[in-house]
């Protein structure tokens, strides 16, 4: 039997995650939260398709790519949230269920990170949860498609 496969989307500069910010972000790499995506997306009985891109093109290149390939989209689109109208359109031909993911609370900074364009499209928001959001956002994933195929 083949897993469900989810994408997890990341937007630019948080390749530095770990670097970046500390404060606001943590000291969590990127590789760091795919692994812990990984072994969590296996206790759900998921297959994951982990990336991150500085380019607004590739991400919205992946969401097209996940049309066909994912049962799910986890994305943190990061600054593209706020000013990307083309990922918004992209993620609005994507059928399965979306979740918006930031491991800062956007609403809790300065006012151009409080709306995001990606949100009118999702089926859910996570926010404020630091690098643990990423497996939360697996398993409302799994709940997700499990309730969209009952």
């Amino acid at each position: 039997m083949t897993l469900p496969v989810i994408f997890i989307l990341n937007g630019p500069n948080l390749n530095l995650l770990g670097e970046r910010e500390p404060h606001i972000y943590g000291s969590v790499t990127l590789s760091e939260i795919e692994a812990r995506s990984r072994a969590r997306a296996e206790t759900r009985g998921l297959a994951i398709e982990f990336r991150q891109t500085n380019y607004e093109g590739a991400l919205i290149e992946s969401v097209h790519e996940a049309r066909k390939a994912a049962a799910g989209i986890v994305i943190n689109p990061a600054g593209f949230s706020f000013t990307s109208i083309a990922l918004l359109d992209a993620l609005k031909m994507f059928d399965g269920p979306k979740i918006e993911l930031h491991i800062s609370n956007i609403h809790k900074r300065e006012e151009i990170y409080h709306h995001s364009l990606v949100s009118k499209t999702a089926t859910a928001v996570i926010a404020g949860l630091g690098p643990s959001g990423y497996e939360i956002a697996i398993d409302a994933m799994r709940m997700l498609i499990d309730e969209s195929r009952a």
